[in-house]
């Protein structure tokens, strides 16, 4: 199997990077989807990957950049003769998530107007999606997969659960943070995985910063404990994603950075910083994600 890195950026928007997303890829070509953030759809289909034949997606919890292209997957699915409705596995609230989307819903009327036509009719389970909210421990299983997850600590629970994910499947283990400030959780999910894909959204600097500044969540994984987790977890691979725009030289996402980050010390040479902080604690295998990465297991 296979791992492509469909999106590796975080909330702002990013000429660089898409929105969190990941697939994975069988030797059978089964598809399973962890997060539809913005940009993903469109970086699946530029991997040559059909959103119809993805089986299901997970989505870690409910931040618009972990979500909002999933309008984009199920309609694209539903024009692209999806014959069945994706599984859609999530937190509390994935249910409402979905249910205002389509029939009565925000795309009311994309739904109407398409549903009108005689073949897209025949395939209208594709617009309902068949929604699993989780609970920790398995969540998911079929003839070739088990997915496993269980909490990991980024915003209030009672705002939206947050999981980590352990996918098995061909004898190989494949962990995913979401996104998440170090907790247990995550080791024990990535316990001896081969690959281990996390978040690592700033350099402890900016989370510092973000601490003082009142503007969003700072629950993030600093670099230095990515690499203890990665090492106590002792995975066969680290691939650091979900970075926070902290390398970026866009001159809207700099002004717009303003009272997010430090943008004085905003640039490319913070991604050598991130890898030598890793490195403090784990010095196995490792990747800094970019979009349409492929990582073969």
């Amino acid at each position: 199997m296979y791992v492509t890195m469909l999106g590796t950026g975080a909330p702002f928007p990013d000429p660089d990077r898409a929105q969190s997303g990941i697939l994975v890829t069988l030797d059978n070509g089964a598809r399973y989807m962890f997060d539809c953030g913005n940009g993903t759809v469109r970086n699946m289909v530029a991997a040559n990957a059909n959103p119809a034949e993805v089986r299901a997606v997970f989505l870690t919890h409910l931040h618009h950049d972990h979500i909002c292209d999933f309008p984009l997957f199920a309609i694209a699915g539903w024009m692209w003769d999806r014959p069945d409705s994706p599984i859609v596995l999530g937190p509390k609230g994935t249910g409402h998530f979905c249910k205002m989307l389509f029939e009565g819903g925000a795309f009311d009327a994309d739904f109407r107007a398409r549903s009108a036509y005689p073949l897209r009719q025949q395939n209208l389970a594709a617009m309902r999606p068949d929604v699993r909210e989780v609970q920790p421990g398995v969540a998911y299983e079929d003839d070739d997969v088990r997915i496993l997850c269980d909490w990991v600590e980024h915003i209030p629970r009672e705002i939206s659960e947050c999981f980590g994910i352990r996918f098995e499947a061909e004898g190989k283990a494949v962990a995913f943070s979401g996104d998440t400030a170090p907790c247990d959780a995550v080791v024990r999910l990535a316990r001896d995985a081969d690959v281990l894909i996390h978040e690592c959204t700033f350099p402890q600097v900016f989370i510092d910063f973000r601490t003082r500044a009142g503007v969003g969540t700072f629950a993030h994984t600093p670099p230095e404990d990515l690499g203890r987790i990665a090492r106590d977890a002792g995975v066969k691979l680290l691939v650091a994603t979900h970075f926070g725009h902290f390398d970026s030289t866009n001159t809207v996402i700099r002004t717009a950075s303003t009272n997010h980050y430090p943008v004085d010390l905003m640039g490319p040479h913070l991604m050598d910083e991130v890898v030598r902080d890793i490195r403090k604690h784990y010095s196995g295998p490792l990747m800094t994600a970019y979009d349409l990465m492929r990582v073969n297991l």
